[in-house]
């Protein structure tokens, strides 16, 4: 059955679901790791596909970006198609000097000052956290495939864009709750899925370091994304 934001019919989604920020990486990990492979969404350009890793079953679609965006998405997806797991998989910057650019972060927590839990169900924490098994599974992954993760909590913002007077207020909410990284999306995506008994789990690669201002190229994102996405496929389970 298709919903406002989807054309999928049920079934044509797998029950993990790999969610990018942005929809041509969504297409971009279809064509590139995935076999069998099927679009099943369109709509608002928001590409979807579902195929085979390794002959498992996943699908992987974009988010859009922030809270309300991937929020949204995540709750068509397990409401109405049977989705039972979500791995984001993006970019994130972070706020520690010793974390280079291109090292993977497995969030193990995501604060958030935005009202989008309190609002949605009601739930006042200003920290959501992940499913402890899909990220054992995340972990496991990475073992395998002889990837460093580095562990710890992000900053899911709603701000991207800081005016300066608030950047230092912004650092120290950052270092007063140990937060590694941010990003804009986990916080809804965990929320969400808590609500809706569901797991939800989120794999980033550092694209930029705060402190040292050491950032990296748009080209340089697309090709380095690799550990990551196989971490997430690694970790898909059978159907």
């Amino acid at each position: 059955m298709a919903t406002p934001h989807n054309s999928a019919s049920m079934g044509e989604i797998a029950k993990t679901v790999l969610m990018p920020g942005d929809p041509l990486r969504a297409k971009f990990i279809a064509e590139t790791f995935l076999e069998d492979v099927k679009q099943f969404n369109s709509v608002r350009n928001m590409l979807g596909y579902t195929g085979t890793y390794k002959g498992k079953r996943v699908s992987v679609m974009g988010s859009g970006m922030g809270i309300p965006s991937i929020s949204l998405y995540a709750h068509e997806l397990y409401e109405f198609y049977g989705v039972e797991n979500i791995i984001r998989i993006g970019s994130t910057g972070t706020y520690k000097e010793d974390i280079d650019v291109f090292e993977t972060i497995l969030a193990t927590g995501s604060y958030s000052d935005s009202s989008y839990a309190r609002c949605m169900c009601g739930d006042e924490n200003v920290f959501q956290y992940p499913d402890e098994k899909l990220n054992a599974e995340l972990k496991a992954a990475a073992e395998k495939l002889g990837v460093h993760v580095i562990e710890g909590l992000i900053w899911s913002s709603d701000v991207f864009y800081y005016d300066e007077k608030m950047l230092p207020g912004a650092l120290k909410t950052a270092m007063d709750n140990d937060l590694i990284a941010a990003e804009m999306e986990s916080f809804g995506l965990f929320a969400t899925a808590k609500n809706m008994g569901k797991r939800a789990a989120c794999i980033l690669t550092v694209s930029d370091n705060i402190i040292t201002h050491v950032e990296t190229t748009a080209e340089e994102r697309q090709s380095k994304l690799v550990d990551m996405i196989k971490i997430a496929l690694e970790a898909v389970e059978e159907e």
